[in-house]
């Protein structure tokens, strides 16, 4: 478990990113034998994405429940679109099952949000937190100065943009 960083830290990056959101639910959870093998598929594409850096995959972070949520960062639309998309990767066979085995009725249920983010175009904080989210995955620097506040951290990221 990663140590918890004292004070408050901002998280930057020069580069564009994105950021996906992507989960399920399990609308019946008697079914094990439908939800089951989706909510297994996510594990070997984050090992398969966490051995291929050259992939796009910056890292991701999920939490559990009836509605499970992951939120993941990668270096561009194009690198998570080439990888949803590779015959020769983890995603596109899972897909393909999910499709013929639960698809239409009603068992499971998926989803996934997909935003762009320009460098200058958002701003985070973390206080005695371990490194989070984007804060996993971009460079730290502590929130102070030119970065005490919501509103200097979004001067600050737009002026060096």
């Amino acid at each position: 478990m990663p140590a918890i960083l004292n004070g408050r830290w901002t998280a930057r990056r020069e580069e564009p990113y994105v950021v996906f959101v992507i989960g399920m639910r399990i609308n019946r959870p008697w079914k094990i034998h439908r939800w089951g093998p989706v909510l297994l598929a996510m594990p070997r594409m984050l090992a398969e994405l966490g051995a291929k850096p050259e992939l796009g995959f910056l890292g991701g972070q999920r939490w559990f429940g009836r509605t499970i949520v992951m939120i993941q960062y990668w270096t561009s639309f194009e690198a998570l679109e080439s990888y949803a998309k590779a015959r020769d990767h983890a995603h596109l066979p899972a897909w393909a099952a999910f499709m013929k085995a639960v698809a239409g009725n009603g068992e499971v249920g998926i989803y996934h949000e997909t935003y762009r983010v320009a460098p200058g175009a958002y701003e985070n904080v973390y206080a005695n937190m371990p490194p989070t989210l984007f804060g996993a995955v971009g460079t730290l620097v502590e929130a102070n100065g030119a970065y005490r506040g919501a509103r200097e951290r979004m001067r600050e990221a737009a002026r060096t943009a």
